[in-house]
């Protein structure tokens, strides 16, 4: 991640000391660990796990053995606080290995950080590695030709973040990949990766939606509802962050994952 990028983030969690002060929970958090199924990890890793917010839902109602990574001391310090176990470890350090023998989890969990990564082959290269032979990577990413983006793109000629207005801010400066759908599953793909299953995550339990329904109900309710419609009728390429499995392969395979709305 870009230096000015961690100083941002280290910005943003200046008054965040517990899970409870972040103002940024996002669906892709809520859906695990259902999103686990009956897959029956035991070993986890989630990486750049932030302050928690998947992590701690992992902690308590799944049982596997769950480490998180992260580089920023604030979000450290949440998670120690947590009781969740810890290894910091730069994911975009070129020059070092992560520090796991090969093999060592069956799941590996990924939210929102590929696109901050620079050296994507290593990241890439490292997260094979340290999977099981059939082990799983939970990813998402922004999909840039997404409903979402979309309209700000074409209609008023402005980029996807904003620099200007907080939380864009950050990700104006933190994003160096802008990936689509299509182009998240071929790429993860060349790793000798395969798409198993693509989540698409409702509006349920985000801190937007809950502050949707806190103002207006009904607005709450036909959002949700209009957000069921979309992703059931339509292809997976136009949610804005799906969550994607993926298997560790050494097979040839199609980039047709079943979806799964949650």
């Amino acid at each position: 991640m870009r230096k000015d990028a961690i100083r941002l983030e280290e910005t943003r969690l200046q008054k965040v000391v517990k899970l409870g002060d972040y103002q940024s929970f996002h669906e892709r958090h809520r859906v695990f660990p259902a999103i686990f199924e009956d897959r029956r990890h035991t070993r986890i890793l989630d990486m750049a796990a932030g302050v928690g917010c998947a992590a701690e839902r992992i902690h308590q109602s799944y049982p596997a053995k769950l480490i998180c990574n992260d580089i920023s001391p604030s979000a450290l310090k949440v998670l120690n606080d947590l009781g969740l176990e810890t290894v910091s470890f730069d994911l975009d350090d070129e020059d070092s290995r992560f520090p796991f023998e090969d093999g060592y989890f069956d799941a590996v969990v990924s939210l929102a950080t590929i696109e901050h990564i620079i050296n994507l082959d290593h990241f890439m290269n490292e997260t094979h590695r340290i999977l099981s032979d059939k082990g799983f990577l939970y990813l998402s990413t922004p999909n840039y030709a997404s409903l979402v983006y979309i309209p700000r793109f074409w209609l008023k000629g402005k980029t996807f973040d904003d620099p200007f207005k907080e939380p864009k801010k950050y990700e104006f400066y933190a994003h160096v990949r802008n990936f689509t759908y299509i182009t998240i599953l071929e790429f993860v793909s060349t790793f000798g990766f395969a798409p198993d299953t693509v989540y698409l995550p409702l509006p349920a339990g985000s801190s937007f939606y809950k502050s949707l329904r806190a103002s207006s109900p009904r607005k709450a309710w036909a959002y949700r509802h209009i957000m069921w419609l979309i992703y059931k009728l339509l292809s997976p390429r136009w949610a804005s962050e799906p969550v994607i499995c993926f298997q560790k392969t050494c097979q040839l395979h199609q980039l047709k994952p079943r979806k799964v709305l949650l």
